[in-house]
């Protein structure tokens, strides 16, 4: 497990600009877990599914909405309570079916598995641990952390050198791993959030450095936290998936702690980010449309904090500091013919005459800190056309967007002493970036990893007085010359034009013969994980051809390119992904011949109606409110995979999912696995042809109580990935020997 210590909470704005500022990085362990991303690391059920039924992330499924006209009415106060033990019920015996299942069929996939979790290994010890871990830097020293310890060491001295200044194991939290740190400005404190695997919500342990570093402080139930000063420390606390206090300790002194802002609104989360010059605290208010930001003076922590701009319906900011201004990541402002660079004397254009709908308006405006309303706005910079902002790190004289084109990552360097930008080109295999933390903002070179699904990540390095990208190679990683990489565009039915990133073996021949694994997401603005992953790569050592669709599922116009056949495809979601496969799934099932979903979320409707919910309130800026909108709920219902199952021949259906999930509740997923198993039989059963009862045969939906899959992607925990792409379906030829268990 490596973990991300950088300041680069701007992400959280910065992945569509279309759902605020409080999603961080989706499914990246190192930083803080989007609040929004509907997966959540509880006990893991396996649920292989073709003839069972199964819901939602509801808490509890009301069975109203599982009989007759389902979804469509607001069950009554009187019946809740009768409701809510029945549920309780069907869940319990619904779950223990499943578990009877899965230790039926399990053993069939025993051998398998153990070549799979054999080969995973190998692949892990060839490349992550080769691969070095993101390291924070303050002078001489370096801060980096690695399976649940952090260490200390002096700037080229090498990780042998290093010191431990903490180990998760030494301190009792052996089932946890570290999700966050913040170094304080003079180094005397080490502020560090664990989270386990069974929990939503990290505790904060403050440590004092030293000749002997020990524990200070432990703050329970925190999600976000930055030092404002020495001994100065703000942090969020998180309830029920909700953000929305945020408060001050001090441990010097005068140690004390105290409440220095609250939201009321409960459909905006809260969490906090640190100026790259330290100079200003940000306090983020954030819904998917709206947002607002507080300063606090690093200078003066204890004085109140102070309004950039009053939330506005449809604006979205961030902000940065940068001598005396206010640089402002925003949605604000109409399109234009062009935007441009400005200064005060120089202006460079920039054709921007149409966006795409995730990176619409996204842009750099400043204004002075003494006058930072809106009305005081003016452009710095926009990206071309179609071009979406990724991220964005500022420095002294300088700043570098992330920026992705068509699937392409490409960097852009703005300088704000010669007033020009210099657009940089990465490698062409490059889906995923990190960066690494650069607390001293007048750092001359700013140092970033690139990876892919099937290459280890590479550490690269721009400097910015040579103007130049430079490759490190500080530790050999071997390089993957057998994957081939390719970029298309799929043109939607509303005409946009989708990105597909595909890989496969540069020596597979007839690829229309080969296994085809699509990759789906498709919400909240978030763009696919596509970081390096060994299960990945072994696929295409394999045989297999690896598709991820950026948004959208473009299946089709894959088959038609040569890239494998529907008897051998299978589509991979998870979370709100589900949405997009299991209507798929509904409409066109014959396009694919297994779908593997990790915790879906597959009944929109019912969700939205439950406002009891920690997410539905907040998340009908996403999804609509069909309490209150009759249009809206006809629409939902038109694509809710949940709602449209029908007796059909549906594809080889695998799903894992979590006990005690507050983003997508175990029962909901056992509703849908059985009301689409049972549209399965029920079509079976009403063909007389031994042929097509072959042909939608499926295998049994089974749950697996002994996996605990965690928020990591290091491989001893196997039980995410290696479950979700595994033990799906062995019916067609050419899959059987192909498809790990």
């Amino acid at each position: 497990m490596k973990v991300r210590m950088c300041c680069a909470g701007l992400r959280n704005l910065l992945q569509g600009l279309s759902f605020g500022a409080k999603y961080y990085s989706k499914h990246n362990p190192p930083q803080t877990m989007c609040p929004y991303s509907k997966i959540g690391p509880k006990k893991s059920h396996i649920l292989d599914c073709s003839k069972k039924n199964l819901k939602q992330r509801n808490e509890v499924q009301d069975i109203s909405y599982v009989q007759g006209q389902e979804g469509t009415k607001v069950p009554s106060k009187r019946k809740q309570s009768t409701s809510i033990v029945t549920s309780d019920l069907l869940h319990k015996n619904l779950l223990k079916s499943e578990q009877e299942n899965w230790n039926n069929i399990s053993p069939t996939y025993k051998a398998m598995t153990k070549r799979i979790k054999e080969k995973l290994e190998e692949l892990h010890n060839m490349y992550t641990l080769d691969s070095g871990s993101p390291k924070m830097r303050f002078g001489e020293n370096v801060y980096f952390e690695e399976d649940g310890c952090i260490f200390l060491a002096k700037a080229g001295d090498g990780e042998g050198n290093a010191e431990i200044l903490f180990s998760v194991e030494d301190l009792g939290f052996s089932d946890a791993f570290i999700q966050r740190i913040r170094i304080s400005p003079d180094q005397r404190y080490m502020a560090i959030s664990l989270k386990s695997e069974n929990s939503e919500e990290a505790i904060c342990i403050i440590m004092k450095l030293g000749s002997l570093p020990v524990v200070e402080k432990v703050i329970p139930s925190v999600f976000s936290f930055e030092w404002a000063a020495n001994d100065v420390l703000y942090y969020t606390t998180q309830k029920n998936l909700k953000c929305q206090n945020v408060f001050m300790t001090t441990f010097t002194y005068q140690k004390h702690t105290k409440l220095v802002y609250t939201e009321q609104d409960a459909r905006f989360f809260v969490d906090l980010y640190c100026t790259k010059d330290r100079r200003f605290l940000t306090i983020n208010s954030n819904s998917k449309t709206t947002s607002e930001v507080w300063l606090v003076d690093c200078r003066h922590p204890f004085e109140s904090p102070s309004l950039v701009q009053a939330r506005t319906t449809g604006v979205i900011y961030h902000v940065e500091h940068r001598k005396d201004h206010l640089y402002i990541l925003t949605t604000y402002g109409e399109p234009a013919e062009y935007k441009a660079i400005l200064t005060d004397n120089y202006i460079h254009r920039i054709n921007l005459d149409t966006y795409c709908t995730s990176c619409r308006n996204s842009k750099l405006m400043k204004a002075p800190v003494a006058s930072s309303g809106k009305e005081n706005w003016k452009l710095v910079y926009a990206p071309e056309k179609k071009t979406k902002l990724v991220d964005f790190e500022m420095f002294s004289d300088d700043c570098i967007m992330f920026l992705k084109n068509s699937g392409h990552l490409y960097l852009n360097v703005i300088s704000f002493v010669s007033h020009s930008v210099q657009s940089i080109k990465l490698p062409t295999w490059a889906c995923e970036f990190e960066l690494e933390s650069h607390p001293e903002h007048t750092t001359s070179t700013c140092y970033f990893q690139l990876s892919s699904p099937v290459h280890p990540p590479k550490r690269f390095a721009y400097s910015f007085k040579e103007n130049n990208l430079i490759e490190q190679a500080v530790q050999e990683v071997p390089i993957i010359t057998n994957c081939h990489t390719t970029r298309l565009l799929a043109k939607s039915k509303d005409e946009t034009l989708v990105p597909i990133t595909v890989f496969h073996n540069k020596n597979s021949k007839e690829l229309h013969r080969r296994p085809l694994l699509v990759h789906v997401y498709g919400a909240y603005g978030i763009d696919l994980n596509m970081s390096f992953k060994e299960e990945k790569l072994m696929l295409i050592e394999e045989g297999w051809i690896l598709a991820y669709c950026h948004v959208r599922a473009c299946i089709a116009l894959l088959h038609q390119l040569g890239f494998s056949q529907p008897n051998h495809t299978a589509l991979a979601a998870a979370s709100a992904g589900g949405v997009l496969a299991g209507a798929l799934c509904n409409t066109d099932p014959a396009l694919i011949r297994a779908l593997v979903l990790q915790a879906p979320f597959v009944d929109v409707l019912n969700t939205m109606m439950k406002t009891h919910l920690p997410l539905t309130t907040e998340e009908q800026e996403e999804w609509g409110n069909p309490l209150e909108d009759e249009k809206c709920m006809k629409y939902i219902k038109s694509y809710c995979p949940y709602q449209n199952i029908k007796p059909q021949c549906y594809p080889s259906v695998f799903i894992t999912a979590y006990e005690n999930d507050e983003r997508i509740p175990l029962t909901g997923i056992l509703q849908y696995v059985q009301k689409l198993r049972k549209a399965a039989l029920d079509h079976a059963s009403r063909t007389s042809k031994k042929e097509n009862l072959r042909k939608c045969a499926t295998p049994n939906i089974t749950a697996n109580p002994a996996i605990t899959p965690k928020y990591t992607d290091h491989p001893k925990n196997l039980g995410s990935d290696l479950d979700l792409y595994g033990k799906q379906t062995p019916s067609p030829e050419d899959l059987s020997s192909r498809i790990p268990a």
